[in-house]
C-alpha cells in the first residue's frame, strides 16, 4: 500500500481529519478558552461542593477498584489454571456483563437489590464491581495463562503451602497485569454516569453528573467546563502512572503459548467449584433478575408492560414525560446513522492510516482520543460550540448520531487497521507484475479483505450508539430520547407499570447488545482455510 499515489492518501484522510478537528478538537478548544475563564476557575475551585464531588467520585472510583481486583484475582486464577466445566459459559457471561451499556446494568442491579439497598453507595459498589470483573479476568487470566508453572511447582515441592505459593510466586509474576487492570477499572468507575444516574441516593453525584447537572440544569456552562477537565487531567496523570508502574513491575519471562490446565485434586475441586459457581451466580443474577421485573406487578405475574409498550392507555392521567415505543425509534434511527457515519469514516481512516506512514499513525493517534474523554465531556463541549451562527446546530437531529460515531470510530479502525496490515504485500506485488495499476493492484488485492472487519466494526458501532447515555444526555431534545433516557426516566418514576416498561427497555436493550457483541465475536473468529506452501 506504500505505493499509493500521494493525492490518494489525501483523499482517504481528509474525510476522518476534517470530522476530528470539527466535531472533536474544535468543541475541545472551546471547551478551554471560551468557558473556562480565570473566574469560573476561582469559583469552581473555592466551592465545597466541588470538593465534596470530587472526594465522593475517588473514594467511590478507589473502593470499586480494590474491591474488583479482590474478588476478580480468584475467578481469573481459577479459569486460568483449572480444567472447569462451564469455562465457556462462565468468561461469556462475564463479558456480557461488561459490554451492556451502564444504563441497563443500574437497571439490572435495582431490579435485583431489596429496596433497603435501592440508591445507596452499596449499589453503586456492586454495580461496578459486577460490571468491571471481565476486565480483571481477561487482563490478569490471559498472563496467568500464559506463564510457567515450574516456579509454583518448586515452590509447592519445597513445601509452600497453596496460598503462600499464589501469595509468594504466582502474584508478584502477574502485577503488571494487575496495574493494567486496576487502572482500567479505576478510569471506568472515575468517569462512572450512568451507574451513578440509576443506582445512587438523589444528590449523590461524581464528576461527571455534576458537569451534567451544572450544563443542564444550572446553566453554570464555566463550572461545568472547569470540572471536566479537571477530570481529564486527573484521567491523563492516571494513564502515565500505570504506564511507569507497568514497566516499573515488569520481568522478563519465558511465556509459554499456553500454560496446559489441569484438574484439580482434592480440596482444589471444592474451591474451584466454588469459585466458578459463585462467579456464574454473581454475574449472572442481575440479568436474570432484570428479565423477572419485567413481568413483575403488584397483582401478580403479568406480561402488560412488554404487550402494552406502545399504548399511551396504560398510563392514564400520567405524564412520563417520554413515550418508551419511540424511545426505541429513535434509538434505532441513530445506530444507523452512527452506524453508517462510523463505518465509511472508519473504513477510509483505516486504508489512510496503513497506507501513509508516519502522518497515518499521526491520524490514528487523533482518532483514539476520543476513547481518552468522557462522553459527557464531548457531549458537553459540542453542546457549546454549535450553539450560534452560522453552526447552530444543537437543535439539529443529525447532532446525536454524530456523537455517537465519534465513539464509535476508533473500535471501527481498530477491527480494520490489523487485518489491513496483515495482508500478504506479496499480493500486490503480483498484480502489479500482471500489469495493474498501483491503485488497481491495492484495489484488487487490498479492499477485499476490508468486509469482514468493516462488518464486525458496524456491529461494535451499533451497539455503543444503541447504549450510549453520556452524550446523549446533553445532545438529546425533547422528542428525541433515546431508550437509555427513557430507561432512567422510567425507572425514577413512581408506578409498577412505568417501572415495569422501564425493565423492558433495559431487558431489550441488553439483548440487542450481546446480539450485536455476539456478531462481532464470529466475524472476528479465524476462518478456517488452507495454508499456502
Amino acid at each position: 500500500m506504500n505505493r499509493l499515489p500521494r493525492w490518494l492518501i489525501v483523499a482517504l484522510a481528509v474525510g476522518p481529519a476534517v470530522g476530528l478537528l470539527v466535531f472533536y478538537a474544535w468543541p475541545l478548544v472551546t471547551l478551554v478558552t471560551e468557558a473556562v475563564t480565570a473566574t469560573s476557575i476561582a469559583d469552581t475551585l473555592t466551592r465545597s461542593s466541588t470538593w465534596e464531588v470530587l472526594w465522593f467520585t475517588t473514594w467511590q472510583a478507589v473502593a470499586s477498584t480494590v474491591a474488583t481486583i479482590a474478588i476478580g484475582l480468584a475467578p481469573a486464577y481459577v479459569l486460568a489454571r483449572f480444567e472447569v466445566h462451564g469455562r465457556a459459559v462462565i468468561v461469556g457471561v462475564l463479558t456480557a456483563m461488561f459490554v451492556l451499556p451502564t444504563v441497563v446494568m443500574g437497571a439490572a442491579f435495582l431490579a435485583l437489590l431489596p429496596d433497603s439497598l435501592d440508591r445507596t453507595v452499596w449499589a453503586v459498589l456492586g454495580a461496578h464491581v459486577v460490571f468491571n470483573l471481565a476486565v480483571v479476568v481477561r487482563i490478569v487470566g490471559s498472563l496467568w495463562e500464559h506463564l510457567p508453572t515450574d516456579m509454583e511447582a518448586a515452590a509447592a515441592t519445597l513445601g509452600a503451602s497453596r496460598w503462600k505459593v499464589v501469595t509468594r510466586v504466582s502474584l508478584p509474576l502477574v502485577r503488571p497485569a494487575i496495574v493494567a487492570a486496576a487502572t482500567i477499572v479505576f478510569l471506568f468507575t472515575f468517569t462512572s454516569y450512568g451507574v451513578i444516574r440509576l443506582l445512587a441516593a438523589p444528590g449523590t453525584r461524581t464528576i461527571e453528573v455534576e458537569v451534567w447537572r451544572r450544563a443542564t440544569q444550572l446553566g453554570d456552562i464555566g463550572g461545568a467546563a472547569v470540572l471536566a477537565l479537571l477530570q481529564l487531567a486527573v484521567l491523563i496523570a492516571l494513564v502515565w502512572w500505570s504506564t511507569v508502574a507497568q514497566r516499573h513491575h515488569a520481568q522478563a519471562l519465558d511465556l509459554l503459548p499456553t500454560a496446559p490446565r489441569r484438574r484439580p485434586r482434592g480440596a482444589e475441586r471444592q474451591f474451584v467449584a466454588l469459585v466458578a459457581g459463585a462467579t456464574l451466580l454473581v454475574a449472572a443474577a442481575p440479568l436474570v433478575a432484570l428479565v423477572i421485573r419485567s413481568f413483575s406487578t403488584p397483582t401478580g405475574w403479568s406480561a402488560t408492560a412488554w404487550t402494552d409498550l406502545g399504548r399511551s392507555e396504560v398510563r392514564p392521567g400520567i405524564r412520563v414525560g417520554v413515550d418508551p415505543f419511540e424511545a426505541m425509534v429513535n434509538s434505532l434511527v441513530n445506530a444507523a446513522w452512527a452506524t453508517g457515519i462510523a463505518v465509511a469514516i472508519g473504513a477510509l481512516a483505516s486504508l489512510a492510516i496503513v497506507a501513509a506512514g508516519t502522518a497515518g499513525r499521526a491520524l490514528d493517534g487523533g482518532l483514539m482520543l476520543p476513547l481518552a474523554t468522557s462522553a459527557v465531556t464531548i457531549g458537553f463541549g459540542m453542546l457549546i460550540t454549535f450553539d450560534t451562527d452560522p453552526v447552530d446546530w444543537r437543535a439539529s437531529w443529525w447532532l446525536v448520531p454524530v456523537g455517537h460515531a465519534l465513539i464509535a470510530v476508533p473500535f471501527v479502525v481498530r477491527t480494520c487497521v490489523g487485518v489491513l496490515r496483515s495482508v500478504d504485500p506479496e499480493l500486490t506485488a503480483a498484480a502489479a507484475t500482471l500489469g495493474a495499476s498501483p491503485r488497481r493492484a491495492w484495489q484488487a488485492t487490498v479492499v477485499p479483505f476490508l468486509w469482514r472487519p468493516l462488518a464486525a466494526g458496524a456491529a461494535l458501532a451499533a451497539a455503543i450508539s444503541l447504549g450510549e447515555f453520556g452524550a446523549t444526555s446533553l445532545l438529546s431534545r425533547s422528542g428525541g430520547e433515546t431508550m437509555p433516557i427513557a430507561i432512567e426516566q422510567l425507572l425514577g418514576r413512581t408506578g409498577s407499570i412505568l417501572q415495569a416498561q422501564g425493565f423492558v427497555l433495559a431487558t431489550m436493550l441488553a439483548v440487542a447488545t450481546v446480539i450485536l457483541v455476539v456478531v462481532v465475536e464470529r466475524l472476528q473468529a479465524p476462518r478456517p482455510g488452507r495454508s499456502r506452501s
